[in-house]
């Protein structure tokens, strides 16, 4: 069976909560959802979400990418060759990670579609049931520790709480949310690049001398200053998570390289899909580090897949895959949910997915 054509579908999603960290605040999942369809009429989905200030991707440029470049050179092909498609894709253009990974999804997705199985299963796993994290939106001390109050009685153990707005006042949130949720429950940093190196170092040691039991740190300094991430490393006992900092196989070599950090976030729109995903991952545990896959926001597409690759692949430590949890509704038919802290996988060929729903989405293809 052949390609027969890729339709692209614009999805805008409102969230229940707004969404804020050091580098933005969004009330929206605004993203791009690729459908692959062979000659049988089966298809496969992937997504591109724009995020202006991580990935720099726009749907405009993702959904251009797909038109112009990838859909010719995927039309006619065997859509049963999924490495050599996956391989065609990656080599097609440079950069638009998120365009790459939405078409490598789709692969994926449809290639577990038309061998009747689950898109873990495709990877290699058996398991529908992946534990995640949830994000605490940015804010003061008391905002923080009531969402943390919230999400606890919700049944999540592992709170991200996000920081670097404030490195002056960053100290007294952790104090608080760990005052509200007692000593049971893990709590993690996420700055998003928010603090300078000294300021990192400060926070980190007071949350240390402070005994508040925090897992790890992501991402404290700005992406581009590995110098600097490696001094933070260097200056704390607290594991340091590269996440903005590590989007290809390059930078994360670079980043062992320089033991700028001990842990790693892979992000299917980062790195370009679940090819290169999986060599990161790979990568990262023969060098001692640890891992996590997280998600931008978006849709149960993009977090089916991330989903998929934990549950077949595994990871060091529980995941962020809470974005679709954060949506006031499903922009999509089927697919992944949310079970209390778990994120469940439909035991159904590919991601599951039998359609989108009808309101705010512009197809095109």
């Amino acid at each position: 069976m052949t390609i027969a054509a890729v339709r692209t579908h614009r999805l805008s999603a409102p969230l229940h909560t707004p969404f804020v960290t050091a580098l933005r605040r969004t009330t929206t999942v605004d993203t791009l959802v690729v459908e692959v369809v062979d000659t049988d009429g089966r298809s496969g989905f992937g997504e591109a979400p724009q995020v202006w200030q991580v990935t720099g991707a726009s749907i405009d440029g993702a959904e251009a990418c797909v038109r112009d470049v990838l859909t010719p050179a995927l039309t006619g092909r065997d859509a049963d060759d999924l490495q050599a498609r996956c391989a065609e894709v990656r080599r097609a253009v440079v950069g638009n990670e998120s365009a790459r990974a939405a078409v490598d999804v789709a692969l994926h997705d449809l290639a577990a579609r038309r061998l009747g199985v689950p898109l873990v299963r495709l990877l290699g796993g058996t398991a529908l049931r992946v534990p995640t994290d949830v994000t605490l939106a940015a804010g003061d001390a008391i905002d923080l520790a009531a969402a943390a109050k919230q999400r606890r009685a919700e049944g999540f153990t592992v709170l991200k709480l996000k920081v670097g707005t404030d490195a002056r006042g960053d100290l007294d949130r952790v104090r608080a949310v760990r005052a509200a949720v007692g000593p049971d429950v893990r709590i993690r940093l996420d700055a998003n690049q928010g603090w300078t190196p000294r300021e990192a170092v400060r926070v980190i040691r007071g949350i240390e001398d402070a005994g508040l039991d925090v897992e790890l740190v992501e991402q404290p300094v700005h992406r581009r200053d590995l110098d600097g991430l490696a001094w933070v490393s260097d200056r704390v006992d607290l594991p340091i998570l590269a996440d903005e900092s590590v989007f290809d196989v390059r930078d994360l070599v670079e980043v062992i390289r320089r033991r700028a950090a001990d842990m790693v976030n892979v992000k299917l729109a980062k790195c370009g899909g679940l090819h290169t995903a999986r060599t990161l991952l790979d990568l990262a545990a023969a060098h001692g580090m640890g891992t996590i896959v997280g998600s931008m926001m978006e849709s149960q597409v993009g977090l089916g897949a991330a989903a998929s690759l934990v549950a077949a692949y595994g990871t060091s430590a529980i995941s962020d895959l809470d974005a679709a949890w954060w949506l006031a509704w499903s922009p999509v038919r089927g697919g992944i949910r949310y079970d209390g802290a778990s994120l469940i996988l439909p035991d159904a060929p590919g991601l599951g997915i039998t359609g989108l729903s009808e309101a705010k989405v512009q197809s095109n293809g």
